[in-house]
């Protein structure tokens, strides 16, 4: 008998091998569509294997950006979702009728057999409510019961996740004190609620928590805060959850590739397990609605037991009957001038706002280097791999002749472009704001000119060739 249960438990938190599913090709930086063609709205999200389904839960707003569901969907390769159930709705209760539902994480409670979610909760007019909340099924994608909304032991609580020990015990990470400090709490043995604090970053000024363990380590992946714009990932590490942990280290480049931390998912499979980073690119970095944001799934890698890498590919391979995520491409084009054969540089190579981009011959560099990142209505940021910051026109500025830059990227419209097929394999770029094009002035062949906007006219110091580095 206890054999059998022990068999029962293992099927129900998905720890046996994945069977029977064919390698998937994923994008990176793309939006989901699920089975029925509609689009994947499960940002902030957090996903959870039950047998050798994978339950993908997260944020489906309304227009304005309030609460409308928390929306679950099942694969079992992690590409193909089919929707399930809006689980959480303005209707599960009175006080979610105006709110904000943010990064609902659900874990299994092996004890109760309940299925527990856990979420930041506002009121949906202001961010002064700061609390955490809770809902339970008896089934993973059934509707959930919501009980309620607090402050832990009475602290303020905003970004959040949940995690459950090898050995059964349930966390909860969360922000507080206007998210300068980090906090990881007991919960009770039936999930539901907090009973003591046993970890505190006081002044870390630290977000978007993900939690995993990884061969008897404890890896605590988090973001700085600085609202929608992304910034640079850091994470720490311990060998008990209580610490004592590490100093934070930086994970990924700058702008951790426009993404911001949710989840970290093991894969695991017949070869081994790979930990699949879960990123949202969030639509308000370019001034976009919620549901119009991208996610950004990446492989961390662990050069030692106690480090982690992170690098940015175009598309994985993720097969979860063996455990695998194979990256493919750089996800980094280099921009090649038509006229000239000529690469757009970043002059210097220039971290710095304001540097011009030049042309000048191809090298290599990373400051040739460029993340055509796709954004709301057809438009792409085009961002610098040396310096992570954005394609600009100076001073938003429509005259002709204004200067192409780079400069720290945000949500204005003279850091927007269209590329529009010019024949041939060749693109224009066209700025959002002005309906301009990035032209090479004079048709010059010269090194170290600096591109400009004008009026688009069909000529080849107008037009570019994208190839991946």
């Amino acid at each position: 008998m206890p054999r059998i249960l022990t068999l029962l438990a293992t099927l129900v938190l998905g720890l046996l091998p994945a069977t029977g599913t064919a390698p998937v090709t994923v994008p990176v930086g793309a939006q989901f569509t699920d089975t029925a063609g509609n689009l994947l709205h499960a940002h902030g999200g957090g996903v959870l294997k039950v047998g050798s389904s994978y339950y993908w839960f997260g944020e489906n707003r309304n227009a304005d950006g309030t609460f409308r569901y928390v929306s679950a969907y099942r694969s079992t390769d992690l590409r193909t979702w089919e929707f399930r159930n809006h689980v959480l709705t303005q209707s599960s209760a009175a006080e979610l009728q105006v709110a904000n539902i943010e990064r609902p994480k659900v874990v299994y409670n092996a004890a109760t057999g309940r299925f527990v979610m856990w979420m930041h909760k506002e009121n949906g007019r202001d961010y002064g409510e700061a609390r955490a909340a809770v809902a339970v099924s008896s089934t993973v994608d059934g509707a959930y019961t919501y009980l309620r909304s607090f402050r832990p032991l009475g602290h303020m609580s905003r970004d959040i996740t949940a995690f459950v020990d090898t050995d059964g015990a349930g966390y909860m990470i969360s922000a507080a004190n206007e998210n300068y400090d980090l906090h990881v709490y007991r919960l009770s043995a039936d999930f539901t609620d907090v009973t003591t604090l046993v970890r505190m970053w006081a002044g870390d000024h630290r977000e978007a928590p993900a939690l995993f363990k990884r061969g008897g380590v404890y890896f605590l992946l988090t973001s700085a805060a600085t609202g929608w714009q992304p910034n640079q990932a850091q994470y720490a590490t311990a060998t008990s959850i209580t610490g004592p942990w590490t100093a934070w280290q930086n994970v990924g480049d700058p702008l951790t590739y426009g993404s911001q931390p949710a989840f970290v998912l093991p894969v695991q499979g017949t070869t081994g397990t790979s930990y699949l980073y879960l990123g949202d690119r969030w639509a308000g970095g370019w001034g976009g609605p919620v549901n119009d944001s991208r996610y950004v799934w990446l492989p961390l890698q662990f050069p030692t037991g106690t480090t982690m890498t992170l690098t940015y590919a175009r598309q994985l391979t993720i097969d979860t009957a063996a455990g695998t995520i194979t990256p493919t491409g750089t996800g980094y084009d280099r921009l090649t001038v038509r006229h000239s054969g000529k690469c757009a540089d970043v002059r210097n190579g220039s971290t710095a706002n304001l540097a011009p981009v030049i042309q000048y011959d191809c090298n290599g560099g990373t400051n040739q280097q460029w993340r055509v990142q796709s954004i709301s209505g057809g438009h792409v940021q085009i961002i610098a791999r040396n310096s992570a910051k954005c394609l600009d026109v100076n001073g938003n500025s429509t005259a002709d002749g204004a200067a192409l830059q780079q400069y720290s990227c945000g949500t204005g419209t003279n850091q927007q472009w269209t590329l529009q097929d010019a024949g041939g394999g060749y693109v224009r770029l066209v700025a959002r704001h002005s309906g301009k094009c990035a032209d090479l002035p004079g048709s010059s062949t010269a090194n170290d000119v600096q591109l400009k906007q004008y009026p688009c006219n069909g000529g080849q110091n107008q037009q570019f060739t994208r190839s991946e580095q």
